[in-house]
């Protein structure tokens, strides 16, 4: 969170590792998927708002808590009543609103994280952000509802044709065929998963869209590979 070291997802903002100093960091698993998906269409045609709602694998939590969701799971099948250990309430057949702990706004620190990186690495400042984090029942790979609006009128079809051809960007984008981003198929991979593209209907210059990718790979051991590999191969060592 120190304004004067930015996160970096080399995809997107490589430019920024040659200007540190002597600290790079990774960023949150969440923020970093979101800008390799959102830094194409600002720079095509600026960016206004970004609302995000994110559904989180537990394994972003840790080893204990993908146990804690395969036993809650076993229990509730045999009938027994989830006892929650690593988290507030049962994670089990369940959706928990709650990643992190709560400020006075109503926002939690994964929240605030999130919108704050995704300023940093987007490079506007005052970008209007808002999230909102949620834990699901899924062991890996965090998926989010993303909404924006844009400075210029952009067709769901142009960012398609945008996103396919971002680099770490696979377009999963035909929903009549149910072909659309899912944390099953993005396990294990290193790219960001985009789909369900579409125009927002509430607001002229809105597109909506899924984000999905492995939280453990592209949201933290890919991305900081993917640093260590710009840091030789550009000679910034």
């Amino acid at each position: 969170m120190d304004p004067s070291v930015p996160p970096v997802a080399p995809e997107e903002t490589e430019e920024d590792i040659e200007v540190l100093n002597a600290i790079i960091t990774n960023p949150n698993w969440l923020a970093a998927p979101l800008v390799v998906a959102l830094k194409p269409i600002l720079n095509a045609a600026g960016l206004e708002r970004v609302v995000v709602s994110s559904y989180q694998a537990v394994s972003g939590t840790g080893t204990a808590a993908v146990e804690e969701l395969l036993t809650q799971s076993r229990g509730y099948l045999d009938g027994r009543e989830p006892e929650p250990a690593v988290y507030p309430q049962p994670i089990a057949f369940n959706v928990l609103p709650h990643i992190d702990t709560f400020d006075e706004s109503g926002y939690t620190g994964e929240e605030r994280k999130v919108a704050a990186e995704c300023r940093k690495m987007l490079g506007i400042p005052d970008l209007p952000v808002s999230a909102t984090c949620v834990r699901v029942p899924v062991v890996q790979a965090h998926s989010a509802s993303v909404h924006i609006e844009t400075r210029d009128k952009l067709s769901a079809q142009h960012v398609r044709e945008l996103l396919m051809a971002a680099p770490g960007v696979i377009l999963q984008d035909e929903p009549m065929h149910g072909v659309y981003p899912l944390p099953r198929d993005a396990t294990g991979s290193d790219e960001v998963f985009v789909g369900r593209i579409r125009e927002d209907t509430s607001h002229p210059r809105g597109i909506a869209m899924w984000v999905v990718s492995d939280n453990l790979r592209k949201g933290a051991a890919t991305n900081a590979v993917q640093i260590a590999e710009s840091l030789v191969t550009k000679g910034w060592l």
